[in-house]
């Protein structure tokens, strides 16, 4: 899919001049350089040139422009220095700040919400997540009167909102943005049933079904690739996976499990696209256990676990669902940070310090996972016909076979099985 930079005039392609304005009202959980080197690293998952990062302190929101006039003249002046024909505020702009931004900045102006939205445009692969990405930005746009929307009435890549013509035919083009993502409504429900066939036959095969969460590159695919062998695009690159991708992998003692990769989440990610890709994201909803892994050399490290995990309620996660941390990147720490990283991991339970770059610690978090998987494991006696090698095979690959013994035409088992693979033994021919 094409950005919407090289569409319509072709007035901010790829390599654009861009600066990037974080109004910060203070007392914010964030380190400032931090999110500014976030923001910046968005820019730069679609080519733009980030050419300036400018922190603005924001005391109080102003309606019509949201920083006031004193901060639009340094900003001004920084656009001109740098010739900048993009703009990007760290913050949700209404369409009349907007407006009113680049008549005063004299250069395209967009928000946080409308630059990860022309990420997701320009990297969703699948006719899925295209379809996800336009209903997402549809959203967004329903209400900002500033731009064109005749363009939804022919085929073409991507979506436009970062250029294209001036505003026309309002009302029109609200009739076609309401009846386009009704459109799309109703392929995604298509898409989100057909998801639910193929997790229902999922349930009754015999595998538990892990569920790689986190930030945005915080090194899910890097792992994912290491346990699984695939090729997912792993980058140091915000926002490299948005597709789901499920492999199955073997764990210590339960044979089998299938092993999903997600999208990153993100702090303030567009409530659309969670809306949106709420179809995808429903292999983290059904999954038996989460693996939450986090980038600890990362100065918010504990902010971007906090936003995973508001994310994670608001799909609609059980608090109950359990939770391993892989605490990702130890080979980018000091010796000092290290060791004290190794001390408070061996305090819990529920996180394994990695490297998914090196290897470092990922067997021991597959040993953890699969103890996690088989607690609470009961003792069944199962009685099934000698001629039921099937049965039998399955016993021994997903349970602790204690003992058996033949009785009459039947063989006995003695085995112990987790309550959720009890139930899965017994569905299993549906």
């Amino acid at each position: 899919m094409s950005s919407g930079f090289e569409r319509d005039r072709g007035e901010f392609a790829r390599g654009a001049h861009t600066i990037i304005v974080l109004p910060d009202q203070g007392g914010a959980t964030r380190d400032t350089d931090a999110r500014l080197a976030e923001t910046a690293g968005l820019a730069l998952a679609i080519g733009l040139d980030v050419r300036d990062r400018i922190a603005v302190r924001l005391r109080t929101p102003r309606p019509a422009t949201l920083i006031g006039q004193g901060q639009i003249e340094t900003i001004a002046a920084a656009a001109r220095m740098e010739d900048a024909q993009l703009i990007v505020f760290d913050a949700s702009l209404t369409p009349v700040q907007q407006r009113n931004l680049e008549t005063a900045l004299a250069a395209k102006v967009i928000d946080r919400t409308g630059l990860i939205l022309e990420i997701f445009g320009e990297r969703a692969a699948t006719a899925e997540g295209r379809l996800q990405v336009e209903l997402a930005h549809l959203d967004y746009q329903a209400g900002r009167l500033v731009r064109s929307w005749t363009h939804l009435e022919r085929q073409r890549g991507g979506f436009g909102f970062l250029g294209g013509p001036g505003e026309t035919q309002i009302e029109a083009d609200r009739r076609l943005i309401r009846d386009r993502m009704a459109r799309l409504r109703r392929e995604l429900d298509q898409v989100s049933r057909t998801r639910g066939l193929h997790r229902d036959r999922r349930q009754r095969a015999p595998w538990p079904v892990i569920a790689l969460v986190g930030y945005t590159n915080a090194g899910k695919s890097t792992l994912f690739n290491r346990l699984t062998g695939a090729r997912v695009m792993a980058e140091n690159l915000l926002f490299a996976t948005l597709d789901p991708t499920l492999r199955q992998i073997n764990l210590p003692g339960i044979d089998k499990a299938i092993l999903s990769d997600t999208v990153g989440f993100v702090s303030d990610l567009p409530t659309q696209l969670v809306a949106a890709f709420r179809a995808t994201l429903e292999e983290v909803v059904s999954a038996d256990i989460l693996v939450h892994v986090r980038d600890l050399a990362h100065p918010d490290s504990e902010a971007q676990r906090q936003d995973v995990e508001d994310v994670l309620a608001e799909l609609g996660v059980a608090e109950t669902t359990p939770r391993i941390e892989a605490w990702n990147k130890l080979d980018l720490l000091d010796a000092d940070a290290r060791a004290l990283l190794l001390a408070d991991a061996a305090k819990r339970d529920d996180a394994m310090p990695i490297s998914a770059l090196s290897g470092e610690g990922v067997e021991a978090l597959l040993a953890l996972l699969s103890e996690r998987l088989t607690q609470g494991h009961r003792r069944y006696t199962v009685a099934l016909d000698a001629a039921d090698g099937a049965g039998a095979a399955w016993l021994h690959q997903h349970g602790d076979v204690l003992d058996h013994w033949a009785d009459g035409g039947q063989m006995i088992y003695d085995v112990r099985l987790s309550e959720r693979d009890w139930h899965r033994f017994g569905t299993r021919s549906g």
